[in-house]
């Protein structure tokens, strides 16, 4: 079956919409008519090999659309069902048992290998040559997404795909970062560094958890008053200033808990360096591999504070995508304020806004 996909043919290449053919369906897989895909700064940072995925390949992994075909073993999704993608697992490792596929013990293999992780091979060719895919287990910027039956979630047939295909990643993120990770209770504190599409989740879910205060750091002032729209009770303009000092002169002893959604090394610091005594800095920003951060370890030590990493939220998608969809239902977590929609063939527009800071989340439409 022939189709469109927007590749990445080497590092820092602008995506190109190519020709490619899809190969047969394996037990476990799910063919989607992508009508939806989310552009994620993870998306940016794999085309630009800070995370070395293979290339050429085709990226994508907050996609949206309508279930086409199914493998001989899938039980779960049907022909014709809307469905949203997400992450991929393996689901027989420890964590996967526990409930946590987002701390796959082979994470690397089923989202950033670009081939099937059983054998290296792709669904995808390209005149004749296999072509890099599987992308977080679907590569949804293409008109069609291989994906498996694991990371696929049903969507009823009122909720826009153009916008719950954010859901797959950047949303569940941040909003499961306070919701799920850090299960923040009411009345507490939180300093979100980073006003992206990750960070802008995060303020809606602290909304939701009843913090008192929420503070959003960001240089971008724009971001900065769409943080003020989706609840945040102060805003520190981070240009020129000690941040942790800036936070403090909010809560006075720190906040109770911190996020870090840019990936900037010196971020993490003031991350951390802002929290109170027995306070938690999650870190969710990807920065280069090998990238590494100067902590005072007294600082950890006396205060019994904690850094940990967070992936995708520690969401069980076919759960937690849901319970987020209800909240937008109901009015409280309005995701729609940061979604600035794009045609397809303009990929490359979307995702210089994006990089300039001028769009919170770029989502591309395809042709259905």
């Amino acid at each position: 079956m022939a189709m469109i996909a927007a590749v990445t043919e080497s590092r820092g290449a602008p995506f190109v919409l190519t020709e490619v053919e899809v190969g047969e369906l394996r037990a476990d897989e799910v063919l989607i008519a992508v009508h939806a895909a989310g552009i994620c700064h993870t998306d940016l940072i794999c085309r630009d090999q800070w995370i070395p995925v293979p290339l050429p390949a085709v990226l994508g992994h907050e996609g949206a659309g309508v279930v086409i075909d199914v493998g001989a073993g899938v039980r779960s999704v049907h022909v014709g069902e809307r469905v949203g993608l997400t992450f991929d697992s393996c689901g027989t490792c420890p964590s996967c048992l526990r409930a946590k596929p987002s701390y796959c013990h082979s994470f690397f293999e089923y989202n950033f290998a670009a081939s099937r992780p059983e054998d290296e091979t792709s669904a995808l060719t390209r005149a004749g040559n296999p072509l890099g895919a599987h992308f977080f287990g679907q590569s949804s910027f293409a008109t069609r997404a291989v994906a498996r039956e694991r990371n696929v979630v049903g969507i009823e047939s009122h909720i826009p795909l153009d916008l719950v295909a954010p859901f797959g990643c950047a949303f569940q993120t941040g909003a499961g970062a306070v919701l799920n990770t850090l299960e923040v209770p009411a009345g507490s504190s939180l300093a979100v560094f980073g006003c992206g599409a990750v960070g802008s989740a995060a303020i809606l879910a602290a909304v939701i958890a009843g913090c008192s205060v929420i503070i959003a750091v960001d240089r971008n002032t724009a971001r900065l008053g769409l943080a003020r729209k989706l609840g945040a009770t102060h805003t520190v303009e981070a240009t020129g200033i000690d941040l942790a000092e800036a936070i403090r002169g909010v809560s006075r002893h720190g906040v109770d808990f911190a996020l870090e959604t840019t990936g900037v090394p010196d971020v993490l610091r003031s991350c951390v360096d802002c929290l109170s005594p027995l306070g938690t800095a999650g870190v969710i920003g990807a920065p280069p591999f090998g990238s590494d951060v100067r902590l005072d370890v007294n600082t950890i030590l006396t205060g019994g504070r904690v850094v940990r990493g967070i992936v995708e939220g520690d969401s069980v998608p076919q759960a937690f995508i849901p319970e987020l969809i209800r909240y937008w239902e109901q009015g409280r977590f309005p995701i729609e304020l940061m979604i600035r929609h794009y045609d397809f063939d303009q990929i490359n527009e979307a995702a210089r806004e994006a990089e300039e800071g001028r769009v919170v989340k770029p989502v591309l439409r395809m042709a259905a």
